[in-house]
């Protein structure tokens, strides 16, 4: 954890949009639309880690559905 993270005390949640694309909100901030919250909390670096190993593939769904059709 940063020394930031640390002193601050700002915990962070994971969020995914409908094109299944991740990142990092402050639990203190709005949820914004189109997201919704992944089911995980704590702190910044934890989170990017667990982003790191489920977003495996950067394109978006549509895109990786597309690519399934043609």
């Amino acid at each position: 954890m940063s020394n930031r993270s640390i002193q601050s005390g700002t915990l962070y949640e994971v969020v995914v949009n409908q094109e299944t694309q991740y990142s990092i909100r402050p639990l203190i901030k709005a949820l914004p639309l189109r997201w919704a919250e992944a089911g995980k909390q704590g702190s910044k670096e934890a989170f990017l880690a667990f982003i790191s190993e489920v977003w495996a593939n950067m394109r978006h769904l549509s895109l990786r559905q597309e690519m399934r059709v043609s």
